[in-house]
């Protein structure tokens, strides 16, 4: 993982769900964009028929940079607490790496509407995915 930041869970918080959610590394998080990027490691155990990722997996990671886009821009005050999530899957992810991609399309008060897309090495989209969340204040947060 990069540095520490704060707002994204650090390796001791996130390191056993990272782990089996196959993250490599954080690529770049930009509070001032609402932005956020993750490389993953798709492993023939995440696959089913054929060598393709369980949709499950690619929704994961989606998600994760979209919370990680969240948290950045709430400085850390701020769990995105998922009130729904909408995926479209066009490509198949095949074992190798992939990057999720995560921004924020529009913040209110207490909900933050979020999108964002799988890319395999080759920087096609697999799939899309749009988010709703709510804002809740994390504990021991000024």
């Amino acid at each position: 993982m990069s540095e520490t930041m704060e707002g994204r869970p650090d390796e001791n918080e996130a390191g056993e769900l990272s782990e089996t959610m196959g993250m490599v590394r954080v690529v770049e998080v930009d509070a001032t964009a609402g932005r956020a990027v993750i490389d993953y490691r798709v492993g023939m155990h995440m696959c089913h028929s054929g060598g393709v990722a369980q949709g499950g997996f690619v929704t994961g990671w989606i998600d994760a940079a979209m919370a990680y886009a969240a948290m950045a821009a709430t400085d850390g005050a701020f769990t995105p607490m998922t009130l729904e999530i909408k995926v479209s899957f066009f490509r198949p992810a095949a074992p190798g790496i992939v990057t999720a991609e995560g921004w924020i399309e529009r913040r209110g008060r207490s909900t933050i509407f979020l999108e964002g897309r799988l890319l395999d090495a080759a920087g096609d989209v697999l799939a899309k995915g749009t988010s709703t969340v709510r804002l809740v204040p994390r504990r021991g947060a000024a």
